[in-house]
């Protein structure tokens, strides 16, 4: 190969990673995933039997069908969180209190298991905010902040350091303390 032979595309499986990573980074990821695994323990257990040799335990409880209801409903908001970003902040409230419910419905939240499960996914849903798309690829900044080739905004200084400077606003003689003036900065600070 010389240097001036075109880089072949990425593989099959680069490709995908990549759409993938892309994909994740635009919605609440691990929150969805935290909450949809978290229905799992809550609907298993009180289903499950658990067999030690001839000996049969059973971790049944009397709200089986609340404990599957429980489950469903926190895999589905998981899945809400992946394909319907929007409604995040309502899946993340669902989700906590689908785990605080499931303490007492579901073998303590599916041996606490299940419900810390949910607790953090529906947490990390309520945080999430969705990111800024990029307006330029490797952007150079000037001082100011701006992008360089774009104007920075009038009512933005140039120079960082310069306090922003407040207009003067006329008030009632004597209406603090000492300030005979009669002339205040519209932030509070005395002109003067």
């Amino acid at each position: 190969m010389s240097a001036e032979t075109p880089v072949q595309s990425a593989g099959t499986f680069t490709r995908l990673r990549l759409r993938f990573r892309d994909w994740r980074g635009t919605r609440p990821f691990w929150a969805g995933l935290l909450t949809l695994l978290s229905g799992i323990p809550i609907a298993y257990f009180p289903y499950a039997t658990l067999k030690l040799g001839h000996m049969s335990i059973a971790m049944a409880t009397t709200a089986g069908a609340g404990s599957l209801i429980i489950g469903v409903l926190l895999v589905t908001l998981g899945l809400t969180m992946w394909f319907q970003s929007a409604t995040r902040v309502f899946a993340g409230v669902a989700a906590i209190l689908l785990a605080l419910v499931s303490l007492v419905i579901s073998n303590i939240g599916g041996f606490l298991i299940g419900f810390l499960l949910a607790l953090v996914g529906g947490a990390l849903a309520l945080s999430w905010a969705p990111g800024e798309p990029p307006v330029e690829a490797a952007g150079e900044h000037d001082g100011a902040g701006a992008p360089t080739g774009e104007a920075a905004p009038d009512d933005m200084p140039q120079d960082p350091a310069v306090a922003p400077q407040f207009p003067a606003v006329p008030f009632e003689k004597g209406e603090e303390d000492g300030e005979a003036d009669g002339v205040r900065a519209a932030g509070g600070h005395r002109v003067g």
